[in-house]
């Protein structure tokens, strides 16, 4: 017989919400409302693996998650080192919730030195699960630890469960022909069932997954499997793991519909398809690949049967030349890049502006300058989609806000880049590229009508009669110029970089024409048709707003709801379109007090709405190439509430 008693503990920072006790013998089951689990480990030991396949499990048994996983920047550190932990952070719920979370209610650490590069974030009372294995003098002293701390007390506030992960596995896996070195690496294998068993996450999908991914080495598969499941059963058998946790679905977080997890480069993968598909364009996509970038490239080379052709050029510069000619030839034409590859794309944007063709950049920020933190989250390249061109060449910017949310994202930037014709700047980050969160797979239906009427003959009469093709002749709504394809009869026009005339599209050196040309381009950029902010401020009496934009949704998002919690009155707004602006943006401002925009920046955007509204806007910054943390940005936001 089961009964359930309330209890007001928590667990670190996840909230018991009920306890079950069960039969004599048996073990107990603990529920939970939300976890932080952060596997941890050298960047060989298969962590992203790991987390990637509790987060799948954890997503289709309907609980709302959000991850962080975070990479080293070398290719291959040494091993046991520092700079080569590699770590997996996931934050799941029983309702809804906005970032991967502050500080692990779990670490699973694989090696001294993934102990020592985590420890920090970890609370007191967390559960920290070690590969004793590793702890060998010569793996500890490499990282400067003199002792042990599983013997020198260091762990003494901590509830530390010593498992020797890799002996183990290779006990596990004897039956099998492998050698002690290949059986070793299905120890994130053991260490995933362990933690599949403690929260009772679904095993059936990560069975499957290891029958696809080692179809070819069946021997591979079932050993990971075996490993697999000898970590499930000593977890249900050890008495070192009392007690086991619940997280129940979170059933009224989400509208009804069809969901999958999806990480934010998925995400806009996904959302450029299906864009070319709602404009009956073929996609075509050119890039080098880049940091964290690249597995746009790698997704959109999977879907040739929706008439997606992929270039891997070689460098940067020729990436975006072949895109921007694609879009000559009638192609949605898309490059994909980092910050860096913005910088060496910059006199083809500038070209695409000339020439008003519809291209979309891609940019997935990171952490600079120059070669910078390839790995690492920033959102520092806002000025740089602004005003990295010569001459005045503006052009639209976009910026999702969660990982979902690139999907959206990726579609409005094609909407805004043909409808306009004009480039259209998308800057995610690699906090989005590469976390994750439940997705409501959309109704074809629910997507726009994105579909463009290319020029199919003469638009202007000259002075004698004659029916001419203007190449500059200007819809009157949009200011944007006809979409010729190369080929067709009578649409012949000159194109380049070199000024043209208004209208005829012929070369013009005219003082006159050129600035009439320069000032159209801009009044195109700033008639495009964005929605208005939306504030969110449920007392209307909030006399202080915090102004977002890009992948700080989360963290800001979460932070307010602590504030209003605590009784604060305080309003949020968040950005998607940053160039132009919304137009009821001024107004809103004006209405509160005090503005204060994080950014993962030294104050970006900050400066832009000082320079547009003259509003003494606060920044709070950072740059650490880490997204904030949700208690960090609260204390922070009240001090500038206060202040």
């Amino acid at each position: 017989m089961t009964s359930q008693v309330s209890s007001p503990a928590e667990h670190a920072d996840g909230a018991v919400v009920g306890e079950q006790r069960k039969p004599a013998g048996a073990k107990d089951v603990r529920r939970l409302d939300r976890v932080i689990i952060r596997f941890a480990g050298d960047s060989g030991d298969g962590m992203q693996l790991t987390g990637d396949r509790f987060t799948s499990e954890t997503a289709s048994f309907g609980n709302d998650l959000s991850t962080l996983p975070n990479f080293p920047a070398e290719i291959r550190a040494p091993a046991g080192t520092l700079p080569g932990v590699s770590s997996f952070q996931l934050h799941f719920a029983d309702h809804d919730i906005l970032t991967p979370g502050d500080a692990p209610n779990v670490l699973v650490a694989m090696n001294p030195a993934a102990l020592k590069a985590n420890i920090g974030d970890v609370p007191r009372g967390a559960e920290i699960i070690v590969n004793t294995d590793e702890f060998t003098k010569r793996a500890m002293s490499k990282i400067g630890y003199a002792a042990s701390p599983l013997e020198d007390g260091s762990l003494d506030g901590y509830s530390v469960h010593p498992v020797p992960l890799t002996t183990m596995t290779v006990e596990a896996l004897k039956e099998f022909s492998l050698s002690r070195k290949e059986a070793e690496r299905s120890k994130n294998m053991f260490a995933l069932g362990l933690l599949s068993w403690m929260y009772h996450r679904p095993t059936e999908g990560t069975e499957k997954f290891l029958q696809t991914k080692f179809a070819r080495k069946p021997d591979i598969a079932a050993a990971n499997i075996a490993a697999f499941r000898a970590g499930w059963n000593f977890g249900e058998t050890t008495e070192d793991f009392a007690v086991s946790y619940e997280v129940a679905p979170a059933a009224h977080t989400f509208p009804t519909g069809t969901y999958r997890n999806i990480s934010g480069n998925l995400a806009l993968s996904y959302g450029l398809i299906a864009a070319s598909r709602q404009a009956d364009l073929p996609l075509y996509l050119g890039s080098y690949p880049i940091t964290p970038a690249s597995d746009i490239l790698h997704e959109l080379s999977k879907h040739k049967n929706f008439g997606v052709r992929t270039f891997q050029a070689e460098d940067e510069i020729a990436g975006i030349g072949a895109a921007l000619g694609a879009a000559f030839g009638g192609s949605l034409g898309v490059t994909t890049t980092s910050g860096p590859g913005v910088a060496l794309k910059s006199e083809t944007i500038g070209l695409a502006v000339s020439l008003e063709l519809p291209l979309l950049v891609i940019d997935i920020q990171r952490g600079g300058p120059s070669t910078g933190l390839p790995t690492k989250t920033e959102q520092a390249d806002l000025l740089q989609a602004m005003f990295g061109r010569n001459g005045e060449a503006p052009v639209p910017i976009v910026a999702p806000r969660t990982p979902a949310d690139c999907f959206d994202a990726a579609i409005e930037a094609a909407r805004i880049a043909l409808t306009y014709r004009t480039p259209v700047l998308l800057l995610s980050d690699g906090y989005l590229a590469n976390g994750s969160e439940p997705w409501r797979i959309p109704d074809t239906d629910e997507l726009p009508d994105l579909r463009v009427q290319f020029a199919q003959g003469p638009n202007h009469t000259l002075d004698d009669g004659t029916e001419v093709f203007w190449p500059y002749k200007r819809d009157p709504q949009t200011l944007a110029r006809p979409w010729a394809i190369p080929g067709t009869p009578g649409l012949e026009h000159r194109i380049g970089g070199i000024e043209k005339q208004d209208g005829s599209g012929n070369i013009s050196y005219d003082p006159a024409n050129h600035d009439f040309m320069v000032r159209t381009r801009q009044a195109k950029i700033d008639g495009i048709d964005v929605p208005d902010i939306e504030v969110d401020d449920p007392s209307g009496e909030a006399t202080a707003l915090v102004l977002g934009w890009g992948s700080t949704y989360g963290p800001i998002t979460a932070a307010v709801r602590r504030l209003r919690t605590a009784g604060e009155n305080i309003a949020q707004a968040h950005l998607r379109h940053l160039n132009p602006f919304p137009r009821n943006l001024g107004t809103v401002l004006k209405r509160y007090d005090k503005v204060v925009i994080p950014e993962m920046n030294l104050g970006q955007l900050a400066t832009l709405i000082r320079a547009k509204y003259l509003v003494d806007a606060h920044s709070y910054n950072q740059v650490n190439g880490m997204p904030f943390k949700a208690e960090q940005l609260a204390t922070a936001l009240k001090e500038a509430i206060d202040g």
